[in-house]
């Protein structure tokens, strides 16, 4: 393999950027044509593609974002679509793929390559940390911090006037951002995808805690949860306690923004050089990932398909420190 283009998909998350690097880096390390295509799938589709070289990802690591831009692509969803990619791909002579992105990316991927025959090897970027086959993905370690230190400063405020703060943190479909949150910002209750927790289990902590004095609280509700989002719960929350001073803060997506975390780099860096490296060993459609401190390839199959369990522990963790 001579040629290797690289992506980026989905949405960003810090990290990237020293994950694009690393991987630049090592493709020119090893003599191997390494080319950015801009703004995922619907940049292959354009041919929104240029070389790059070891100066092309220059004071790049400390950046949030991607300087390799993301966007979602209807138009790869499409055989046409992909057959187009695949005809941008040749004027290149790329021969595989580098892709950073989370299960809608490997999953186009697979697709390509059962078509036209391009293996990928992907790198896991996503806050949400929800994919199989690795313990953390790029940008997860960043999120939560970010996302901790608002409710920090969330607690101050609540302390300060006796409220009841409802704060919403990305996750769709998974708690893993909400759980290291609810526990490291002092939450009384968490509310995730995975498990249930009903409307009348808040109302009756919040009333416990009042019983015994307690005059703020904090509830981290991740954004997928069935009982809907914070904005829903509060007023179905203040509905049955009229008396409580309610705020709702959504963080949003600050949480996919700024410099990332030392762990994310060190992850990044690790994660784009196997990619390479995964390539260059005849790997083709697995994601890169470490578990337990080692390196992984699993299949885009599994990643994509396999559920990554919340840790029953640290749920009870939270009943237990918020007592």
């Amino acid at each position: 393999m001579k040629r290797i283009g690289i992506f980026t998909s989905g949405g960003d998350s810090p990290g990237m950027n020293a994950c694009i690097r690393a991987a630049v880096r090592t493709a020119v390390y090893k003599g191997i044509e390494i080319y950015g295509i801009r703004r995922g799938y619907n940049g292959m589709i354009k041919g929104d593609i240029y070389k790059m070289e070891s100066h092309s990802v220059s004071n790049i690591i400390q950046k949030g974002g991607t300087i390799l831009r993301s966007a979602r692509s209807k138009d790869f969803m499409t055989k046409e679509g992909r057959q187009e990619a695949y005809n941008q791909l040749q004027k290149f002579g790329i021969e595989g793929l580098v892709a950073i992105g989370g299960d809608g990316t490997f999953a186009g991927a697979n697709t390509f390559y059962e078509e036209f025959g391009i293996p990928t090897i992907g790198a896991p970027g996503t806050i949400d940390n929800d994919l199989f086959g690795t313990d953390y993905t790029i940008g997860y370690d960043t999120a939560v911090n970010t996302a901790l230190d608002a409710i920090d400063k969330i607690r101050d405020t609540a302390d300060s006037h006796d409220r009841v703060f409802f704060i919403e943190v990305m996750g769709r479909d998974s708690g893993y951002i909400a759980i290291p949150c609810a526990i490291g910002g002092g939450a009384e209750i968490v509310m995730i995808p995975e498990t249930k927790t009903s409307i009348n289990e808040v109302v009756e902590t919040l009333r416990s805690g009042w019983s015994r004095s307690k005059t703020s609280f904090i509830v981290i509700i991740a954004e997928g949860d069935d009982e809907g989002n914070a904005t829903e719960v509060a007023a179905r929350v203040q509905k049955e306690l009229p008396h409580m001073d309610a705020r709702v803060t959504i963080l949003g997506h600050v949480q996919r923004g700024g410099a990332p975390t030392a762990a994310d780099r060190m992850l990044a860096s690790q994660l784009g050089i196997a990619c390479i490296d995964g390539l260059l060993e005849g790997r083709k459609n697995v994601m890169a990932g470490v578990i337990n401190s080692r390196l992984t390839y699993t299949s885009f199959t599994d990643t994509i398909t396999k559920d990554k369990p919340i840790n029953p522990a640290f749920l009870k963790m939270v009943d237990i420190l918020s007592v």
